[in-house]
């Protein structure tokens, strides 16, 4: 007998029945192979260079692109018309507007029989500029702004930020810009009250630190050296972007401009076990299905097609023609209909829809200890534990969440067992704390079956979020076993 033969023996029946029945999670960086860990690290190395290559939708998006395009998949909408272009390994993608993205593979069965599936958002929080953003005020300029999505007001001052962004010139170039990246780049920041003027201020609740109106961004200072015009500092800095960028100030009103943080992805904590960086959510879910598809992309032509869906605006509720309620999901799916079939019908699409699964890969609160009232540890995530599966998102009685079904859930609990990837519960806090939602109740209207499914990260939101570098290798594993055999 061996030494696990021996430890076997002498458990107790109450042990051996634990083992049996108990959902124990085990944290993965204890159990982990060498050989494992090492990939592990390798991993989380692409994933920091991932996140600094996109820090804004669109350059999420150009990323995502330059991965497909470099393993030979094909512009879908350029592809010759009529049916049967289209066969079993055809790799293909079809760019939104530069802002969503969907990318597949198809399989050796019929598209009727539907298609697999794993969406992500690429948008993140950050600060906006407003459309007539620049101006001058007590001797210094400022960009106005809007924030994009759900933030802490506060955490956004006194940091360096970085502007990126796309505009149309008066005479239809189009324009990107990213400032405050290069070490040569200046930088902006919203500036905030030194603690010696905020009594009033520190006796306000923390959403009232600062207003939205109040995140305005320093931009200059320096005059233009002429005593016959008025704003001068203003003047001076559109005169550096007509020299820089060639626009002038009506630019502003054709442009997507934003401020996001200046800094990159870093290892976190003296094991450098985690990374902290801006764009974890959910930015670490689409690194980590794009790296699935990338992987399949180099086998044997898959079962059913697969699909990556890296879609816009989630953080403002999915809205517009680039995010998860638009008809792109459908309209994609049609488009591989039309190109693989000679029998195209609007029935045929909405029966390859219902009979589709997909995984709505975005992140989960980890719990923090710092905040523990705010989690039910039962069900609460936990960083090394792998994989969070949300059964349900919402608040409020569900509201406003999708809730996928137990048949669904036993189908992704048993191919994540199958295939040895560590997978743990995950909720949105306690029962009338917190709550939010994804893109999947958009999917799961189309018909088909759809659970959310991603990466724990703390902080989640803040201009400095941070992950579990072997969480995130769990989510490759998971999604790549859910292609496999969804």
């Amino acid at each position: 007998m061996g030494k696990q033969d021996d430890e076997d023996e002498a458990k107790s029946p109450g042990q051996r029945l634990a083992e049996k029945l108990l959902a124990t999670k085990k944290n993965r960086w204890e159990s982990a192979p060498p050989e494992e860990l090492e990939r592990v690290n390798a991993f989380g190395e692409e994933y920091k260079v991932f996140l600094n290559r996109g820090k804004t939708e669109r350059e999420c998006v150009g990323a995502v692109l330059e991965s497909l395009q470099a393993l030979g998949f094909q512009d879908l909408e350029k592809l010759m018309p009529g049916p049967g272009i289209l066969t079993p390994g055809s790799k293909v993608y079809w760019n939104n507007r530069g802002k969503s993205l969907v990318c597949g593979i198809t399989g050796k069965s019929p598209l009727s029989e539907g298609v697999n599936i794993i969406g992500a958002h690429v948008d993140a929080p950050r600060i906006d500029l407003k459309t007539n953003p620049l101006y001058e005020e007590g001797e210094l300029a400022y960009l106005d702004t809007h924030y994009y999505g759900g933030i802490k007001h506060y955490q956004w001052t006194a940091i360096p930020l970085a502007l990126h962004g796309t505009l149309i010139r008066e005479d239809g170039v189009k324009q990107d810009i990213c400032l405050g990246e290069s070490e040569e780049d200046p930088v902006f920041t919203i500036t905030d009250l030194l603690p010696h003027l905020a009594r009033e201020q520190m006796q306000k609740k923390a959403a009232e630190f600062m207003s939205g109106e109040e995140l305005n961004a320093l931009a200059g200072s320096r005059p233009y050296k002429d005593g016959k015009v008025k704003e001068k500092i203003k003047l001076n800095l559109l005169h550096l972007l007509h020299e820089r960028y060639g626009m002038v100030e009506q630019d502003f009103a054709c442009a997507e401009l934003e401020l996001v943080p200046a800094f990159k992805a870093r290892d976190l904590g003296f094991d450098r076990s985690m990374i902290g960086a801006y764009g974890h959510d959910d930015r670490s879910c689409v690194f980590a299905a794009l790296s699935a598809i990338l992987r399949l992309a180099q086998e044997a032509v898959p079962a059913k097609t697969l699909l990556g869906l890296f879609i816009d605006k989630e953080e403002i509720g999915s809205v517009g023609n680039t995010g998860a309620q638009s008809r792109m999901l459908e309209n994609s799916v049609a488009y591989l209909l039309a190109k693989s079939n000679d029998s195209y019908s609007e029935t045929l699409l909405r029966q390859c829809l219902a009979r589709s699964a997909m995984l709505s890969a975005d992140v989960n609160p980890a719990f923090d200890p710092n905040f523990d009232s705010l989690y039910d540890r039962k069900t609460a995530s936990y960083f090394g534990k792998g994989l969070v599966l949300t059964k349900y998102t919402g608040s409020g009685g569900k509201s406003g969440g999708s809730d996928a079904n137990a048949e669904y859930c036993a189908k992704i609990r048993d191919i994540l067992n199958r295939n040895a990837v560590p997978w743990q519960y995950g909720d949105m806090g306690k029962v009338d704390k917190g709550g939010g939602g994804t893109i999947a109740k958009y999917a799961a209207n189309l018909g088909m079956e759809v659970l959310d499914c991603g990466v724990p990260v703390l902080s989640m939101h803040s201009p400095f979020e941070v992950l579990s570098k072997i969480d995130l290798y769990t989510a490759y594993r998971g999604y790549l076993a859910f292609f496999r055999e969804g």
